[in-house]
């Protein structure tokens, strides 16, 4: 079997031969063929590591089969429903996976489904409450005033309001607030004319 080794570490202070010894050990033991190892130093939390875009670059072109990993954390933290992205991503390219620490989290043996469902559970549970705290944050913009949602576009007897409201000294925040735009929407199209 050809696999391939993701290690990762937050810092340079971090060292990665611990997790890189382990896995290549338990590679030799399995008889697997090390065919690429992809070792990221940065933070978990964000999916521009170079060799974390490498190692599913490769693993769309399946030239691995197995993807060996110390843990789960070490592949991801940027939360539930991200990372099943990232192991639903490996199945869809026909590639395996296992984490070296986690013997529940391997998509070859027979807890696969039973992880991915729990997983999948979690992943929903975030997305309900991201959603839930985005619209409680847009309600309390409301409630305090804040205009949401895409600027109005002005027409042209609007134009013709704004400028009759600035004859009369009327600042940009009170046209602003009659025509239910920002004062910068008014006065950049008022300059416009």
């Amino acid at each position: 079997m050809k696999v391939a080794i993701y290690c990762r570490v937050s810092t340079d202070d971090q060292d990665n031969q611990n997790q890189l010894t382990q896995l290549r050990e338990y590679c030799q033991k399995q008889g697997y063929q090390i065919t690429a190892e992809y070792v990221d130093v940065a933070s978990g939390s964000k999916s521009d590591r170079a060799a974390f875009k490498q190692m599913f670059a490769a693993a769309s072109r399946r030239e691995f089969d197995l993807l060996l990993f110390w843990s789960l954390d070490r592949l991801s933290r940027e939360g539930v429903f991200e990372t099943l992205q990232y192991l639903q991503r490996l199945t869809a390219y026909k590639v395996d996976y296992r984490s070296y620490t986690e013997q529940y989290l391997d998509s070859i043996g027979p807890f696969r489904d039973a992880v991915l469902a729990i997983l999948a559970t979690i992943a929903k549970q975030e997305r309900i409450r991201l959603s839930e705290r985005t619209k409680a944050g847009l309600a309390k913009a409301r409630a305090q005033g804040k205009l949401l949602g895409r600027p109005r576009a002005l027409k042209p007897y609007d134009l013709e309001e704004i400028k009759k409201m600035r004859e009369k000294g009327v600042s940009w925040p009170e046209i602003g607030q009659q025509l239910g735009v920002h004062p910068d929407t008014a006065k950049n199209s008022a300059h416009a004319i």
